[in-house]
């Protein structure tokens, strides 16, 4: 089985094929291994809207099997700010220092902290699309704490943990982030078709 993720990032694409058993028979690779340079369109206003706009886009072009994420945190303070603009919230440049400036901002003197990152795929597979979420809860730290990770790691302490995503060993974060666990459940999918 082959699988195209809508994605350019090579990281993500390493991410993932680090996560899949080898019992199952799959090959991961990434628009950019195909020769696909487009800027897929994210004009949805949800993570599950934007998820299927991409894959959608990817099918549609190619017509092979393929997949998409989309990710983000949510402050319930905030009405799910930032939402599906978490990586441009402070502005089109996409700059993480910012982004964070603005949340710590809005979030003065508000008590309710919790927040939540969330990851939906869209997989697209035989023409037929299904969808799959992860999540990991925490809250909005006070300040900076780490330096680790990117995006808003360093101000989001996940529940159970006194640590920043920013401050946590990179395997101690990727193994319970939002998007190993949409991750796992696409691959217990996909290991249940093959079996």
């Amino acid at each position: 089985m082959e699988l195209i993720f809508a994605t350019g990032n090579q990281n993500k694409v390493k991410a993932v094929l680090a996560m899949v058993p080898a019992s199952l028979d799959l090959t991961i690779k990434s628009m950019g291994e195909i020769g696909i340079t487009d800027d897929i369109p994210e004009t949805q206003n949800t993570f599950s809207g934007n998820a299927l706009q991409k894959s959608m886009y990817l099918y549609e072009k190619l017509n092979v099997d393929v997949f998409s994420e989309d990710s983000g945190l949510e402050i319930e303070a905030l009405n799910n700010e930032p939402g599906v603009y978490s990586a441009r919230y402070a502005g089109e440049d996409k700059n993480h220092e910012a982004n964070m400036d603005l949340v710590l901002k809005k979030m003065q003197g508000i008590e309710n902290r919790k927040a939540r990152f969330r990851a939906t795929i869209s997989l697209i597979l035989n023409g037929k699309e299904k969808r799959f979420e992860g999540f990991v809860n925490g809250k909005i730290a006070h300040e900076r704490k780490g330096t680790g990770g990117f995006g808003y790691d360093p101000i989001f302490i996940p529940d159970g943990f006194l640590y920043s995503f920013g401050q946590l060993p990179s395997e101690v974060k990727y193994g319970m982030s939002h998007r190993s666990r949409a991750l796992e459940k696409m691959i217990d999918y996909l290991v249940t078709l093959q079996t």
